[in-house]
């Protein structure tokens, strides 16, 4: 049941990050972008010291914030090349 809460909450945070920083992947896109976010914005809320709280808008909140990172750091990419 776990695993489809962090599918779910992934697929969430893919879909707002697409749509702030704009360009989406697609459902299964969406997905990775955001479950791999939830890591980063992990990452980065425990190296600031910063808790987004608990439960699932915490969650979506913190792996939102780390998909949009990734979706920047991909656009530096693709543009460097």
């Amino acid at each position: 049941m776990e695993l489809l809460w962090f599918l779910i909450i992934g697929l969430i945070a893919g879909w707002l990050a697409s749509a702030v920083v704009g360009g989406g992947f697609g459902l299964i896109g969406d997905i990775v972008v955001g479950v791999v976010g939830a890591f980063i914005g992990g990452f980065l809320f425990r190296q600031m010291g910063v808790s987004a709280g608990g439960g699932v808008l915490g969650s979506i909140v913190v792996a939102t914030i780390g998909a949009i990172v990734l979706l920047l750091l991909l656009r530096l990419v693709r543009r460097a090349r």
